[in-house]
């Protein structure tokens, strides 16, 4: 796992340079599929993960995160197509895409990228900002209500 400013030294500002961002919660398929997509997108991808602060005020409900936010982040950073991963606290990733200025910037397909702050930060500079198709019937608020039955 890397800090931001690693991060920045390592990555910033590269050609190359994908990021994504989540809570990552239940590591699922449609999880694995997303980033293994969003990889094939540059040479490098570099996963923001919500803290658990940051988690709990997105409003998944107060057993949430499950996985604690080092789980989350170790658990990401074994994937193939995960070069790098971070820990962010505030409830955006703005302050790290202002940071970071990946070359793009995706999020899953239930995100409308114009509704988004994140999108006119990352194309001031150049990049591109997409969201990429979900894999169908895998969500983990699903999975979390199907295992509580």
């Amino acid at each position: 796992m890397l800090s931001l400013e690693q991060a920045v030294a390592e990555h910033g500002g590269r050609a190359g340079t994908v990021f994504t961002n989540g809570v990552f919660d239940v590591l699922h398929r449609g999880h694995v599929a997303y980033l293994a997509a969003a990889r094939t997108l540059g040479d490098r991808l570099i996963v923001g993960v919500n803290s658990d602060a940051s988690a709990r005020r997105l409003g998944k409900g107060p057993d949430r995160p499950l996985n604690r936010e080092l789980d989350r982040a170790y658990l990401l950073a074994g994937l193939e197509s995960v070069d790098a991963v971070l820990l962010f606290e505030e409830d955006t990733p703005l302050a790290v895409l202002a940071q970071l200025k990946p070359a793009v910037y995706v999020k899953g397909g239930d995100y409308d990228m114009a509704q988004l702050a994140e999108t006119p930060l990352v194309q001031s500079w150049g990049g591109r900002s997409l969201a990429l198709p979900f894999v169908d019937g895998y969500s983990t608020t699903a999975l979390v209500r199907r295992i509580r039955g």
